[in-house]
């Protein structure tokens, strides 16, 4: 694959944007199109003009409200390709025109006892993009040019847009799952992240079974390999020796819970989880059984993802959207209309 610079356009003074006005249901339009400046790139920041986004369910968290927004008029997305448009003060290490990956981590401060132990997701301090910045549900944003991830220019920005949240998230969540060599891993939720790990996971030798409640989702995980794909509360043909929960379903945990086998492992690696009933101890964590969460990533993280997928490209099922249809990628989304991932190009 090629790596290297393209042509930089002109830089205008103003750009198309969504931000969330009014955080709410998707029905209530929380996101609203917008006119504004083109960022200025500070200290060790670049701009990024925008050649595709990924819609994340984090982006819909934000807009309904269930992820508190951080600043008014936040413009939302955080798995972005695009081209190094301009640098700030002090950046210059990526040449104008280096296609470059902006993801959900957009900062850490570098000095506390989380960052000094190579735990820089728990940093405190840390920063996300389109959630604490404006993110790439626009023509340009600004990045910490240390945060960026260099990508091919000859793999189409759609397909690795998804790559830059779902497929790195989900590669954490494969990671604190602890999924033995040729072990039994349960899915559940079938979305973006979802079926890019799960081929992850089959690569390296797992049998993967698939629990998710959209039926051309299940369709989508026997064609990529699972050796089974039922409802999302149904018990899988097996006991698992680890699983992840993607949906943002809290009523699911005792469910995925109470399919895994004696020292199995459940990663929940969603951002945001309705309330989880109450747990029986017996049942659901007795025998060693380890419920997880998985907060964010680590740059190590990103860098290890993307060398695997360079090696071994998964198949991205991207659904493109125009830019002016931000707002229907959301709602399709809220609805269990994506098979995939929904990318905002062009």
């Amino acid at each position: 694959m090629t790596s290297g610079a393209s042509p930089v356009r002109p830089i205008p003074a103003e750009m198309d944007a969504w931000v969330v006005v009014r955080p709410g249901p998707v029905a209530s339009h929380p996101l609203e199109r917008v006119r504004l400046p083109v960022p200025v790139p500070g200290p060790g920041e670049v701009l990024v003009e925008v050649e595709a986004c990924a819609v994340c369910r984090t982006d819909l968290h934000l807009a309904e409200g269930d992820l508190p927004p951080r600043r008014p008029g936040t413009v939302p997305g955080h798995e972005v390709v695009g081209r190094v448009a301009a640098h700030g003060p002090g950046s210059g290490r990526l040449a104008p025109g280096t296609r470059v990956g902006v993801a959900w981590l957009r900062s850490t401060c570098g000095r506390c006892r989380y960052c000094l132990r190579g735990a820089e997701n728990l940093c405190p301090a840390s920063t996300y993009t389109g959630w604490d910045a404006d993110g790439g549900y626009a023509a340009y944003l600004t990045a910490p040019e240390d945060y960026l991830y260099p990508l091919p220019r000859d793999v189409p920005a759609e397909r690795q847009a998804p790559l830059l949240c779902a497929g790195i998230i989900g590669y954490r969540a494969l990671l604190r799952c602890e999924l033995p060599p040729g072990g039994r891993l349960g899915v559940y939720g079938f979305g973006a992240s979802a079926h890019l790990t799960a081929q992850i996971a089959l690569a390296q030798g797992a049998t993967v079974h698939v629990l998710t409640r959209s039926a051309r989702a299940r369709e989508l995980a026997l064609e990529l390999g699972a050796a089974s794909a039922g409802g999302a509360a149904d018990a899988p043909p097996e006991p698992l020796d680890a699983a992840i929960l993607f949906a943002p379903a809290g009523e699911l945990v005792p469910v995925a819970l109470a399919a895994l086998d004696r020292g199995g492992t459940l990663a929940v690696a969603g951002i945001h989880l309705s309330d989880i009933p109450v747990l029986d101890y017996g049942r659901h964590l007795f025998q060693e059984r380890t419920l997880r969460s998985v907060t964010a990533n680590t740059r190590a993280d990103g860098r290890a993802f993307l060398d695997l997928v360079s090696a071994h490209p998964p198949k991205v099922t991207a659904v493109p959207y125009p830019f002016g249809a931000a707002d229907r990628a959301l709602s399709d989304l809220a609805a269990d209309r994506v098979e995939g991932a929904a990318v905002l190009v062009g």
